[in-house]
């Protein structure tokens, strides 16, 4: 299939007799090829006549177009691959070999066949519609020292694809980026989901470790892809208005991850405290926190140095690290 993506990736028509002939075999077969791509998500038009080609939006991804947008400092800190299809990108980061702990492991996936996400939940991938991207990172402080460290990634989502022409952009605790459009804002179904975030710690709680770094974006899905997502979503493109190219993003998303990781090692969270709490989504709400199956009510009131969630309750402030965050009613309730 990698071929038959490398003849589409200009962009133009291609009639199944040419590709069968550059790729030496049927037309019936190469009919089958494109149907098992289709199968996976990838976006093909199809004209009687012209033949097929990838639809207008639909980038593959480019590893030297990636390396060519990243500053010198960052490509001699980084060992980037990509592949087709794998399992998950967070298991096949840990195979990339690198030359000392300083280097970052870096892995994109065209699609992925057991993208996971956070509480178990799974990634939803269509083949050319989204980053799927994992980062490797030694870690020498202990997992202790790590709280926090997904609020930052998070916020470095953020910037990043505000990098790309993003904007009205949130983050909803502990690591989802969220899209709040003008015409819903304020509303308890504005939030559109646009990219999650997955870590993954192995190693020594007080010594060396190892940190999986998975990020997720969308970037040109389908209305019909977009149906299938269990909550409300959103990709860059209907984001900025416009066509955003993968290969962009997945530049900027490295050199800010990059940024990140070497000011959370020397300062922790609490150097990205009041910025994370400037793109709170529910900041002054009413929220509902499911935390290990008990419901907690009250109002977010932003998080601590360790990125802890902070809620106002009836029992007074209380500090939760884990758990699930949804709106409970649209508006701020009012402090007593």
């Amino acid at each position: 299939m990698e071929k038959v993506l490398e003849l589409l990736s200009d962009g133009s028509f291609h009639s199944g007799e040419a590709l069968g002939s550059a790729l030496g075999i049927s037309r019936a077969a190469v009919w089958k090829k494109l149907k098992m791509l289709e199968e996976l998500g990838l976006q093909l038009d199809s004209v009687k006549g012209k033949g097929y080609r990838l639809h207008p939006g639909v980038e593959l991804l480019d590893r030297q177009k990636i390396l060519g947008g990243l500053d010198q400092a960052v490509r001699e800190s980084v060992v980037i691959q990509t592949c087709l299809k794998t399992a998950s990108t967070n298991d096949l980061v840990r195979d990339i070999h690198v030359d000392s702990p300083e280097i970052k492991a870096v892995c994109l996936a065209e699609y992925q066949t057991s993208g996971r996400g956070r509480r178990g939940r799974t990634w939803n991938n269509p083949l050319g519609s989204t980053i799927s991207m994992s980062v490797r990172w030694s870690y020498s402080a202990g997992m202790a020292s790590l709280e926090g460290l997904s609020l930052a990634v998070g916020l470095c989502v953020v910037k990043a694809l505000e990098s790309c022409g993003a904007s009205s952009l949130k983050l909803k605790w502990p690591n989802d980026v969220l899209w709040e459009p003008l015409s819903g804002k304020g509303s308890k179904e504005s939030f559109q989901k646009l990219s999650g975030i997955l870590l993954e710690v192995h190693g020594d709680p007080t010594g060396d470790c190892e940190v999986i770094i998975g990020i997720g974006v969308n970037i040109a899905l389908s209305q019909d892809q977009i149906n299938t997502i269990n909550q409300p979503a959103v990709d860059i493109q209907r984001v900025c208005g416009m066509a955003v190219s993968r290969n962009y993003v997945a530049s900027a998303l490295i050199s800010e991850l990059c940024q990140t990781l070497d000011a959370f090692s020397q300062y922790g969270f609490g150097h990205f405290k009041k910025q994370w709490e400037q793109y709170d989504a529910f900041a002054g709400q009413s929220v509902v926190l499911d935390a290990s199956g008990n419901s907690v009510s009250g109002v977010a009131s932003g998080v601590n140095t360790h990125g802890g969630l902070l809620l106002k309750t009836g029992e007074g402030m209380m500090v939760f690290n884990g758990g699930e965050v949804s709106l409970k009613a649209a508006g701020p309730e009012k402090s007593t």
